[in-house]
């Protein structure tokens, strides 16, 4: 029997194991994807507590950092493979489960069974985009001019119109027994928007060089944008989400425009 529970004894030899640190760098922008993942987590808590203002607010907040965290990882020169997963994650929380709930709480709810599936739909489409986001990442196959456009609705711009029917609620919009048939409509579209292959603008390559002309009108132009913003947050969450709604179609048409030029370069260099 004394086989079978041998003694523990410690080597004398065998030294602690000592972790390398970590540069603050590195943990700098998991740190502001975390605070972003705790407000869509404290969004969640909120609808269900009918406060939705709050978390409305709180979606949009996570979306400004999301927004945030990845330039900062850039600037610091703190990216990696870590930090890319657990965005993902927090995106789909934030602009994926969050946004879903509150809908439903708001109105959807009304609708019982529907009104779930069509949360579950929403949810899951945002998934989904963000999942094929990461595989496109890897694609060395990709034209440059590519980048300045994302394929299908990105997911803080699908969760931020998604939720257009509570900015408009805040308004004092009336919204009738009926209208809930309407908002459920609204929401399958912006779930199938996000799943398309719809090219949106990105604009992740605009802005690395503005004429010096142009540097006063446009520290203006985020002045008064940033008053508007914060004297009336749901007035413009509205106006912005109906207009990004609106230039959708011209982001289609442009891509299609410089897909077209591209291959009219290619094809007379594959002929001789």
């Amino acid at each position: 029997m004394d086989d079978l529970f041998p003694p523990f004894a410690p080597d004398p030899n065998d030294r602690p194991r000592r972790f390398r640190p970590v540069p603050f760098r590195m943990i700098a922008p998991n740190m502001i994807t975390l605070l972003a993942l705790c407000l869509g987590l404290t969004a969640i808590r909120l609808a269900f507590e009918g406060r939705f203002e709050p978390a409305v607010l709180a979606v949009v907040v996570a979306a400004g950092l999301d927004g945030i965290d990845g330039r900062v990882a850039r600037l610091l020169k703190g990216t990696s493979r870590f930090g890319a997963e657990l965005d993902s994650l927090a995106d789909f929380v934030n602009f994926g489960c969050a946004p879903a709930l509150i809908l439903y709480s708001f109105a959807l709810h009304n609708l019982k069974s529907v009104g779930w599936i069509v949360s579950l739909v929403f949810a899951i489409a945002m998934c989904l985009r963000l999942a094929r986001f990461n595989a496109m990442l890897d694609d060395p196959n990709r034209p440059e001019w590519k980048k300045d456009y994302f394929v299908g609705m990105p997911a803080p711009a699908g969760a931020l119109t998604g939720m257009l029917p509570l900015y408009l609620h805040f308004l004092d919009v009336p919204f009738p027994q009926w209208s809930t048939g309407l908002i459920l409509a609204y929401e399958l579209v912006i779930a199938l928007l996000v799943v398309s292959t719809v090219p949106t603008f990105s604009g992740k390559t605009w802005g690395k060089r503005v004429p010096r002309d142009l540097v006063l009108p446009i520290f203006l132009v985020v002045v008064v944008a940033f008053g508007l913003v914060i004297s009336f947050p749901f007035e413009a969450l509205a106006a912005v989400s109906l207009g990004y709604l609106c230039v959708i179609p011209f982001g289609a048409v442009q891509y299609r425009k410089r897909l077209r030029r591209e291959g009219e370069e290619t094809l007379p260099a594959e002929t001789t």
